[in-house]
């Protein structure tokens, strides 16, 4: 089984599904049942009807002493029973018990008559983290609505909690606002996209866009409550907005100077101008994201912010001046600080890339350390919660190997294993902070990723390694025998038709002769992460109460 259950124990016997099977359930997993009597019915063709739960042969209910997410799950010749913290730890059961029948199970239609057994066993299993996530960036290439819900589908099947959804960025605003609808009108398609790294220059003249309509939002964010995954969105700011300038230049620190949405990689010096008519626009933004998504945690980025042009602008400097602040790293402190307030004051948290600890946040955000570990403990200790991504362990669209027959090979190689062996808690974490880890997430830049195929190249089998780090209790190598139950699990991919890279490499038609990337050595990469936290490490704590 993949994530690994905390206890499996064989029990005597088999479990065989027939015509006779029925499912029953309490009235709290209702909707579970019915998720569990769908997919089974239409892969075996069984017609398994409700039954009370005293009389059904696969019964759910939940138990509230077992840990929230949690569950039980016994299989014996005559019956089996799921038995949750709560409808999540039910539906969390149901998965095992779909890993426990022949891969054909996953399928939309028959194709096999059976048997459809289920081996004898008795599982006792909680996740390990509460947070159990995925970042997927459809401001780079957009991904329709229909590839989103399969990947809901996904990573729900590998017992993932958290989608977080990068929405907008220097090449293309996602969601549509009411309020203000230029944003989709112009920032939500570009004239061009790069080919392959953006080292090499290379254009391929083709227009790209899309966006999310507000009820195309609803949707999503319904169908992953369904399936126990909370939609996380992210509005980036003050940096990575050149998108959001095209469309209302007066956002910007030029607004006579003609912007486009960006068609290049990287990180656009165009940054959001520091005026009281800005902040409120976003704050407008905001409130229209809070109506669409009931997440706690609420994204706004705060990473990667060129300060060139607040530099140059006379209302930057007057601002600085005026709030009494040392220079333009403090002024984007006080930015930030705007939306944590107005995030508060709504009840939600600011959740933001481990850049916003530069800017002396108030206590109780939570940060996306994706520069290391050290990025990790200093949050913690400076009153934040933590969600684990460091690139070199969680960034899915590194590199998989030294090959050169890679697609787009950028980033430092990022194995299987790699991901496997990665360790959410930082070693130099003080045990009394442990509480702050509030989990781990893997991330899927979509730069060299322009259809669902791409991302099933990156993502997997390299999320279903993931998977495991965030679910499955911390252990040594080999972790309980892994790489046999990935091979196992590979079986599964292929019926769910996820186009994974293949153990021994890319398939011909995987690969991308036409688009060079940019291989990095992992001490390069480890040098330069090293630069870019001195910063942080170094600075005053400067830390408040938390916004009133």
């Amino acid at each position: 089984m993949l994530p690994r259950p905390v206890t499996a124990h064989p029990r005597a016997g088999n479990h065989v599904l027939t015509e006779a099977t029925t499912i029953g359930s309490d009235p709290t997993c209702v909707g579970v049942a019915r998720q569990l009597r769908d997919m089974l019915s239409r892969s075996t063709g069984l017609p398994l009807p409700d039954a009370d739960p005293s009389d059904a042969v696969i019964t759910l209910a939940v138990d509230p002493a077992l840990p929230t997410e949690g569950y039980r799950l016994r299989v014996r010749p005559d019956r089996i029973t799921i038995t949750g913290g709560s409808p999540a730890g039910a539906f969390y059961g149901v998965q095992s018990l779909l890993q426990l029948l022949p891969p054909a199970v996953y399928r939309h239609a028959p194709v096999a008559s059976g048997p459809w057994t289920v081996p004898g066993v008795e599982i006792e299993d909680r996740p390990r983290f509460d947070w159990r996530g995925c970042m997927l960036d459809v401001a780079r290439h957009f991904m329709p609505v229909s590839g989103v819900l399969r990947l809901i589908d996904l990573l729900a099947a590998h017992k993932l909690n958290v989608l977080h959804l990068h929405l907008t960025d220097d090449q293309g605003w996602r969601v549509q606002i009411r309020r203000y609808p230029r944003l989709t009108e112009v920032g939500a398609w570009r004239h061009e996209s790069m080919v392959g790294s953006r080292q090499h220059e290379r254009f391929n003249g083709r227009p790209h866009g899309g966006y999310y309509s507000q009820d195309d939002i609803r949707e999503i964010v319904a169908y992953a409550a369904q399936r126990f995954v909370t939609v996380v969105p992210e509005i980036d700011l003050p940096g990575h907005t050149q998108a959001a300038i095209a469309a209302y230049p007066w956002l910007g620190n030029a607004p006579d100077e003609p912007v486009a949405v960006w068609t290049r990689w990287g990180v656009s010096h165009r940054v959001l101008n520091v005026s009281d008519r800005t902040i409120e626009f976003f704050r407008h933004v905001l409130d229209e994201v809070m109506e669409l998504f009931p997440s706690r945690y609420i994204g706004i980025g705060g990473d990667e912010c060129h300060k060139g042009e607040w530099r140059a602008s006379p209302i930057a400097a007057q601002r600085i001046r005026d709030l009494g602040l040392r220079d333009e790293d403090e002024l984007q402190g006080w930015f930030v600080r705007q939306f944590q307030q107005h995030l508060t004051a709504n009840g939600r948290v600011l959740f933001g890339w481990d850049e916003i600890l530069e800017g002396h946040l108030f206590q109780g955000a939570a940060v996306a350390a994706w520069r290391g570990p050290a990025l990790a403990v200093a949050a913690a200790r400076a009153g934040h919660d933590v969600v684990a991504c460091w690139d070199t362990s969680a960034y899915l669209d590194y590199r998989q190997s030294d090959s050169a027959e890679e697609p787009i090979p950028v980033g430092t190689v990022l194995t299987v294993a790699d991901v496997r062996a990665f360790e959410p808690v930082p070693a130099a974490l003080p045990a009394e902070l442990g509480h702050r880890i509030l989990g781990a997430q893997c991330n899927l830049w979509t730069e060299h990723a322009d259809s669902p195929r791409a991302v099933d190249y990156l993502a997997f089998p390299r999320l279903s390694a993931f998977a495991e780090v965030a679910w499955s209790p911390a252990m040594a190598a080999p972790w309980g025998d892994f790489d046999g139950r990935l091979h196992e699990h590979l079986k599964r991919l292929d019926v769910l038709g996820v186009e994974y890279r293949p153990p021994g490499g890319p398939l011909p038609w995987q690969r991308r002769p036409d688009a060079p990337g940019w291989p990095r050595e992992r001490a390069d990469r480890d040098a330069e992460l090293a630069a870019l936290t001195h910063n942080v490490l170094h600075a005053p704590s400067g830390t408040g109460d938390p916004p009133a």
